[in-house]
């Protein structure tokens, strides 16, 4: 088990920018750091969601979500955002909300929502709080997500191995996270192809 979120962060951020034929084998050699089946597949854009009722604008350029709710369990979400030949985003929007460690969404203010921009290699991350579960759904994130000039993604991503995957009519695998315990919490990975 490696030993923090900040470890597999760091880990993350410090891998040089792979080439599809290249991505396989590095996903096969470390797998603590598996890359989600995206655009390696040729030209599967990610699968729209809804954004569902929760959804406020103008969320605040933030990565650090987690002290909006210091008792949840803590995550890092990370990941890429390419085009369909796998050629990173520089600059694309990423944003994120979800519900906290209760099940309820911050319906007045801007609590556990944030946005960001996708760094040279198209990299983006969050520390934030795994969502509790809520009647009706299974846990899962919001994300908007969009390049330059482009066209806006709205989609949800859900966690491997939970219960209600199979009774929510969202759900879809494609849009579950690559996840990885570690000492201080979770790290989850998945690659936006837009």
């Amino acid at each position: 088990m490696p030993s923090t979120r900040r470890y597999l962060l760091t880990a993350f951020l410090s891998l040089p920018l792979l080439d599809a034929a290249k991505m396989r084998a590095f996903a096969q050699a470390t797998p603590q750091l598996a890359l989600t089946p995206s655009c390696d597949d040729g030209d599967e854009l990610t699968l729209e969601r809804e954004a569902g009722p929760f959804f406020k604008p103008n969320s605040p350029l933030n990565r650090d979500l987690h002290p909006d709710a210091s008792d949840g369990e803590r995550i890092t979400v990370a990941g890429f955002v390419f085009d369909n030949r796998c050629r990173p985003l520089a600059g694309s929007l990423v944003e994120i909300w979800h519900a906290d460690e209760h099940g309820d969404y911050d319906r007045d203010g801007l609590r556990l929502r944030g946005h960001q921009f996708a760094d040279a290699q198209g990299r983006w991350w969050f520390n934030t709080i795994v969502p509790a579960l809520y009647p009706g759904r299974t846990r899962h994130f919001h994300f908007k997500v969009q390049r330059s000039g482009g066209r806006l993604l709205t989609t949800q991503l859900y966690f491997p191995g939970e219960q209600k995957n199979v009774g929510d009519w969202l759900f879809h695998d494609s849009l579950l996270l690559e996840m990885e315990k570690t000492k201080d919490g979770l790290f989850g990975r998945f690659d936006f192809v837009i």
